[in-house]
Order: structure tokens, then sequence, then C-alpha cells
């Protein structure tokens, strides 16, 4: 797998950009995790949106926030892996991406997730560390996770 990483805002996504990531966070998000939600939130325009591609096709996917756009702190959200790249471990890759890309962009160190409560052993890899009691968010188990 030879993986191009872009960042962009929102406004330099193109059509089949947003399509391609749309389509992504449904099929993991809605579908895989069976959940209805709202996944456009509004605050897609907000973030930066950070892509693994692989021949073209978007296999990793976050959206990076500025402090105080989602928390006081930077954030990174919608962390998601298309299923048949789980294997490659490309979730770990996708965060080392993303972190290093708040840096260079927020120039910022400090980082807030709210993170599914299954996936806490994850985020601890990558230095995070639960900042609060579980709390449900869209009927899943959550937890704010802070990155100093």
């Amino acid at each position: 797998m030879n993986l191009e990483w872009k960042t962009r805002r929102f406004e330099t996504l193109t059509i089949n950009d947003l399509y391609n990531l749309l389509q992504l966070r449904s099929e993991v998000f809605v579908v895989e995790q069976n959940c209805v939600y709202q996944d456009i939130d509004g605050k897609d325009q907000k973030a930066l949106h950070l892509t693994g591609e692989d021949k073209g096709k978007i296999v990793a996917y976050a959206r990076l926030f500025k402090p105080a756009d989602y928390f006081e702190q930077a954030s990174i959200g919608r962390v998601v892996v298309k299923e048949s790249s789980r294997a490659n471990k490309l979730g770990h890759i996708l965060m080392r991406e993303a972190i290093q890309a708040i840096e260079t962009h927020f120039e910022a160190t400090k980082i807030t997730i709210s993170a599914q409560l299954y996936l806490k052993k994850f985020y601890e890899s990558h230095g995070f560390i639960q900042s609060s009691e579980m709390y449900l968010e869209d009927d899943i188990p959550h937890i704010e996770m802070k990155k100093e």
C-alpha cells in the first residue's frame, strides 16, 4: 500500500473528495457500527480534512480542529479507516499523521478527543489519557481523552 496523505480545508475539497470522505464515514460510522446519527453536523466547514489515499481512493480519514473550534484544545475527530485497510495498522499511521498535522497547521501540542470507549488502548498508545467518565454519544459509549 502506497499512501498519499493530504490535508485540506473544506473549501478546497473537490466534489469527488467530499463525496468519497462522506461515503467512508457513512460506511463505517452508520452502516458498520449500525448507528443512525447526524454525521453532517455543520463542523466540516471549520475542520482541516486529513485523507490517506491509495490509488486515488480514500482509505483513511480524520478531521482536525484548531483550539476553540471544537474543544478548548485542538482536536481530532471522525477518525476512520476503511475496513479492508485495517489489517495494515493504518489507524496508527493515521493518528501519527493527524497529530503531526495538528502541530504543523495549528502549532498546538495539546489535543482533546471524544473517543469510543472500546478504542481507549488504541488512543493511549498515541499518548492520550482518559479525562472523563464514560458518556453516551449517539448511544455509543465514549470518553474524553487528552494529550498534553
